[in-house]
């Protein structure tokens, strides 16, 4: 697992941190991430305003954001069910399967994802903040933009 931030993590994932699904999948990513390098940063986090800066179009999505950082520094943002799939490739193994979603075209996968998302503060609760991380994985969160 990684001690510090590098200067520009490859892959973030944004969520929302109110949400008590969102900060579960963000812990099952955790415990299953074997590479250690996914970083993760609340939407409503100085970071999450920071990529919402950047990219315009994200003020009005109200999904799981995988921003991910190409060689060139330029950013890629995948959102909904695609952020989903590409997490699930991301974690490997048993997960990759998972990305037989594809198959689906992608306007159904985001319908049954805002589906989803629609009936999640019922189905899992909400915070009234955004939830600490423990110490052991707290380099990983990032509050601002390296």
């Amino acid at each position: 697992m990684p001690t510090s931030c590098p200067a520009k993590p490859r892959q973030v994932l944004l969520y929302d941190g109110l949400c008590g699904f969102c900060n579960w999948a963000v812990r099952f990513v955790i415990t299953h991430d074997t590479q250690g390098t996914m970083y993760f940063a609340a939407l409503q986090s100085e970071y999450g305003n920071q990529v919402i800066a950047r990219h315009p179009w994200l003020a009005t999505v109200d999904s799981v954001v995988l921003v991910e950082t190409m060689d060139d520094g330029a950013e890629q943002v995948f959102v909904r069910s695609t952020a989903a799939l590409r997490i699930a490739a991301y974690l490997g193994g048993w997960w990759r399967w998972l990305t037989l979603g594809y198959v689906l075209p992608g306007f159904l996968r985001d319908w049954l994802y805002d589906a989803f998302a629609r009936v999640r503060y019922r189905l899992f609760g909400q915070y009234e903040t955004c939830l600490v991380p423990s110490p052991d994985i707290r380099a990983r969160f990032l509050e601002v933009s390296p």
